[in-house]
């Protein structure tokens, strides 16, 4: 309790809120829940915190408005759902806090905003103006013009992005569940968890999308990548946030590693979405790995894929699984022309110089096999 106590010294917060805390067994969207999940915001506000919330919930109003008694069949109906839902959610915020004196702003963003750095630091300048005043920045995911590239690819995705946009010192992820149980017959709550065994994640893939377990383990190690604890908590029950940083033990709380990787490198491994792959030999994996060094065209053996400069794409040894990945200086047809080269012959192979590196160490990142 006291180390719990002593860990939690959380300035800026980010709370996810699930889809299963604002709707009822039945699917039907619960207003009610939100004005609970206001009320203990609110007061992690005045105590000093400054929160932004990540939301789920947009289909789940305006389900209703599109279809009725039938699950939504197709992309289109989730968009006409979450254009209707929308509206309806974040006025349920609105209402929810303004009769407890707190201004809420809305933001809707999609992969692509956060997947283009310009954007994402748009993005980051827009939400750094609203806690400079005092303001809740509700952020959802702007389901009414994605589609299956621009998506995310779970509702867990999201909020660990936002997390590391503002540079939080938590991310608390309210759920249907109490946190994370020991899977057996007394299903007794884990307090912590310092790494997330293998055979845990076998056993949560084992039960299916049950609570969405499976998810939240990839979200506690993106946010653990970043040095970021993670709080797992039951929304859908009356809480007092204030006292679980003070103390209480509510929740599982995951711990993150002593190291972590800085926030440009967090964006490009846990953000963007891989388009082709290089792979390279021996020397070049080894020079990468135990030096940080750059990638250079004389180490490159093979690419694949189809993509341009500035896209992320994930690197591996001739053969074997990605061991790192990276934003490229140059386009898959370039690389292409400049395989196993000296970096020396680049502007004279391709007629200019865009930088010596296929990919830059400042933008290479080493990653867990």
């Amino acid at each position: 309790m006291q180390y719990r106590k002593s860990f939690f010294v959380a300035d800026r917060i980010v709370v996810k809120v699930g889809v299963s805390v604002l709707t009822t067994d039945c699917g039907d969207f619960d207003q009610c829940r939100i004005y609970r999940i206001a009320a203990a915001i609110s007061e992690l506000c005045k105590s000093g915190a400054k929160v932004v919330v990540v939301t789920s919930g947009a289909v789940a109003a305006g389900r209703d408005a599109i279809v009725a008694n039938r699950p939504l069949r197709t992309i289109f109906d989730e968009q006409a759902a979450a254009a209707v839902g929308q509206i309806r959610l974040m006025q349920a915020y609105e209402t929810a806090f303004s009769s407890l004196g707190q201004r809420v702003a809305q933001i809707l963003i999609t992969r692509d905003d956060i997947c283009n750095r310009k954007r994402f630091i748009n993005a980051r300048t827009t939400i750094e103006m609203l806690l400079s005043k005092d303001v809740i920045p509700v952020v959802n995911e702007n389901q009414s013009v994605m589609t299956e590239d621009t998506k995310f690819c779970d509702n867990d995705e999201l909020p660990v992005s936002i997390t590391n946009l503002v540079e939080a010192d938590l991310l608390m992820i309210l759920t249907d569940v109490d946190g994370l149980s020991k899977w057996d017959r007394d299903a007794r709550l884990i307090p912590f968890v310092r790494h997330i065994p293998k055979k845990m994640i076998e056993v949560a893939a084992g039960r299916g999308s049950e609570s969405g377990m499976l998810s939240k383990f990839a979200a506690v190690k993106k946010a653990w990548l970043c040095g970021i604890p993670t709080l797992i908590l039951n929304g859908r029950t009356p809480i007092n946030l204030v006292e679980i940083l003070s103390g209480q033990n509510s929740g599982t709380l995951f711990l993150p590693g002593k190291s972590s990787m800085n926030r440009r490198k967090h964006w490009i491994t846990c953000t963007l979405q891989p388009r082709g792959v290089i792979c390279v030999d021996a020397g070049a994996k080894f020079a990468i790995e135990k030096f940080g060094k750059s990638l250079l065209p004389s180490g490159i053996m093979q690419v694949s894929g189809n993509f341009d400069r500035g896209s992320c794409v994930k690197v591996c040894g001739f053969g074997e699984s990605e061991f790192a990945c990276g934003i490229t200086q140059y386009s898959q047809t370039e690389i292409e022309k400049l395989v196993g080269r000296n970096s020396k012959e680049i502007k004279t192979i391709l007629g200019y110089n865009s930088g010596n590196a296929v990919i830059h160490r400042n933008n290479l990142v080493l990653v867990e096999s």
